[in-house]
Order: C-alpha cells, then structure tokens, then sequence
C-alpha cells in the first residue's frame, strides 16, 4: 500500500518507472504538483512524456513506483482517476458533424451529470467563450480547441491533462487559450500541459524537462533560467537535448 499524497498536492510521483521488456520508457522520475498550480512537463519526442502521462491518467500501469492523482492511486484506483480527471489530447477530440450543444450533451451525459447541470453549465460555456451553437465542423481551428478544453473541463474534474493543446492554431489563440488555462487554476484545477511551443513554457508555475526518461530539471522558469545560466527556456531545452 503506497502512501497517500501530501496535503495540497493534486498530484505526487515518486520512483515512477515504465519499461517495455529492457528498454525504461520512464525511469523514476518523482514529482509533485500543487493544487491549482499550471505544470508544464516539457521534453522531445520520445523522452517519455507519453507513457508517463497515461500512467498518471490510468491508461497504463506503472512497471514500479508509485503515483497519486486527485487522491487516488494509480496502480489500484483507475476508473476512479477517469471521473475525477479530465483530458484533452492533440487531436481534436469533438465530434464534427454535431452541434457545440450536443457535443456537451453527450460529453455531460459521458461525465454523468444531470440534464440540470448540463443546461446550466453548457448556457454558461457558451457565455464565456462567446460561441452560439452551431456545428462544431464550421469553427476555426483555435474555437474548436478553447471548446474542446472547456469540455475538458465540464465536470469539474481536480486536474485537467492538456497533451499540446495549441498546436497548430496562430499566437493569438494561443495566448487566449492559456487566460482559459490561467481561469481553471484560479478556481482551483490543476493543470498539467505538455507544450512544443517553448515561449508557452514560460506561462507555467513551473515546469520540468524529459530527457531520456528521466526528469533532468524541474522548477519555475525563472529560477531555472537563472540555475542554468540562459536566457529562454527554449535555450535551456536544447541545451539538454542535445546532451543526451
């Protein structure tokens, strides 16, 4: 029986490894993300962002070590993770050819909430971003994110899972999507993003870098910047990556 997170932690990783056959895909890394708190988790392609996030969002269970989410135990209480959870991947996730209404609906419906909580939270959804309801298929690029995070984000889960949230949509969005992302952890979602875009990082409380399958750093941007003596977090990450 592994320890329960410390108080105030949304999430807490300690020793967590993955491995398929002999090759680690995660190697112990350890971790821990307050409540409300924006954490980017930052790496190249193939440093185990991946198979660490489905562990910790119950898609994959750990090889060894330990991980806590929202309270909850990884290794033993997946299906409760899932409800207190809530993720959006790169890949839009809407359907298309249904309405922004009835994309709630049947993601309100996925979430278990009442017909009541249902109208009411997708009413206010539509007041905030300033959407009416209309085929999701028909919305530029960047609405149809803000609308899938926002979704994301309908149940009221304790910790939302953003796996590159703004690729592909132009600087403006991008900046308006993290005032959304900045909304959520004021009111008390922890947010747990992965990012390609470096400037993004620098948005984070605080962020940690993969490098192999190992955490090589971890803190705030700014503090990071000062400890490895650069002056972009875009010229810190390259400066790990190509040490690896």
């Amino acid at each position: 029986m592994t320890e329960p997170p410390s108080k105030g932690a949304a999430i807490e990783v300690q020793d967590l490894t993955r491995r398929f056959g002999n090759f680690t895909a995660v190697d112990h890394i350890s971790f821990d993300v307050a409540v409300g708190e924006v954490f980017g988790f930052l790496g190249a392609n193939g440093a185990g962002k991946t198979t660490a996030i489905k562990m910790l969002i119950g898609l994959l269970a750990p090889t060894s070590g330990s991980a806590h989410v929202a309270g909850l135990d990884v290794a033993t209480q997946t299906e409760q993770i899932r409800r207190r959870i809530g993720y959006m991947s790169q890949r839009f996730s809407l359907y298309e050819d249904l309405t922004v209404l009835e994309n709630i609906a049947l993601y309100g419906g996925i979430y278990g909430l009442s017909d009541e909580q249902i109208s009411e939270r997708s009413s206010s959804m539509l007041q905030t971003l300033g959407l009416t309801d209309q085929l999701v298929g028909k919305l530029p690029l960047g609405w149809k994110q803000k609308l899938a995070f926002s979704v994301a984000l309908l149940h009221e889960p304790a910790v939302v899972f953003l796996d590159e949230p703004t690729g592909g949509v132009d600087p403006i969005t991008r900046r308006q999507f993290w005032e959304l992302i900045y909304s959520a952890a004021a009111r008390g979602t922890t947010v747990f993003v992965t990012t390609h875009y470096m400037d993004e990082a620098e948005y984070c409380d605080r962020i940690s870098i993969m490098v192999d399958g190992r955490i090589a750093t971890l803190g705030t941007p700014r503090d990071l910047k000062a400890e490895w003596k650069v002056d972009s977090i875009d010229e810190l990450f390259v400066r790990l990556a190509r040490a690896s």
